[in-house]
């Protein structure tokens, strides 16, 4: 494995994820043992040659020699590349490095809903990464729809309930958005849609949480009430999760007695209606 030395990579390191990946190409010696270092560490001369904006964004990579920045997709395809050239080669086709590109934005201006922290007031400066309004509807929309999914085929383990379909499901999931952003009528529009995030993560996690449960079901048969045992399980650690974001994100925790008053209002109506 080749080292790509005296190259620092940029990290947040309130994101595991960023955490991991910097870790590792450390690990596998792609960089030096000095290559990454934490956005918030960041000292004055460095601040005159690299867009703090644009690095909380996207992973900065400085080329300590001659005091020059890749950022996002370009500084991983570098390391990445400097190893295994036919990777970068590939990663510069340009369909290719586009649909990357919004990749990376899609997770990056997410991270923040994906996995929240709570924001250190003692650091000068601080790795959040700009509000996009697109990226963040993308993602609750891609939760919404992958939510949406996971339930209604989870919905034919549990034969008791009314027979569901994939408009009743994405309905629930739209109609919770909506109700718990009553109670936040007097927030910015921001707070709301942080929140919206975090929420719909949450239930993304749930729905991560019930694949096995279908997978499994696809090779032997899963009995009625372990299904059923699985998905209070689940509703559960999401409650916990939400729980937890909402002390994070310094919201009311009313949120989450609503969080529960409208599953069992929608419960009541499948069950009725």
């Amino acid at each position: 494995m080749k080292t790509l030395e005296n190259q620092t990579l940029l990290y947040d390191e309130d994101c595991p994820l960023c955490q991991v990946y910097t870790t590792g190409f450390i690990k596998a010696k792609m960089l030096d043992e000095n290559g990454r270092k934490s956005y918030c560490q960041l000292d004055e001369n460095e601040q005159t040659f690299v867009d703090i904006n644009r690095a909380s964004n996207e992973i900065a990579l400085i080329d300590n020699k001659n005091q020059t920045v890749l950022y996002g997709i370009d500084s991983l395809l570098k390391v990445l590349g400097f190893s295994f050239p036919l990777i970068e080669k590939i990663g510069n086709i340009k369909p290719v490095k586009f649909f990357l590109k919004k990749l990376y934005s899609f997770v990056s201006y997410n991270r923040k809903v994906i996995i929240p922290s709570k924001i250190n007031t003692a650091a000068k400066l601080q790795c959040v990464p700009n509000f996009n309004y697109k990226y963040r509807f993308l993602f609750i929309g891609f939760a919404t729809v992958m939510t949406t999914i996971v339930l209604y085929n989870y919905s034919f383990l549990i034969p008791s309930l009314p027979k569901a379909s994939i408009t009743r499901e994405f309905m629930i999931a739209i109609g919770q958005l909506f109700f718990q952003s009553l109670f936040l009528l007097k927030s910015d529009r921001k707070t709301i849609l942080n929140y919206s995030g975090n929420l719909m993560t949450v239930s993304l996690m749930g729905s991560l949480l019930l694949l096995p449960i279908l997978a499994f079901q696809t090779v032997v048969t899963i009995s009625v009430n372990t299904s059923l045992i699985w998905f209070v399980l689940t509703a559960f650690i999401m409650f916990m999760e939400h729980y937890r974001r909402i002390k994070i994100l310094q919201l009311p925790t009313y949120l989450c007695i609503t969080w529960v008053v409208y599953r069992l209002i929608v419960l009541l109506l499948i069950l009725n209606f």
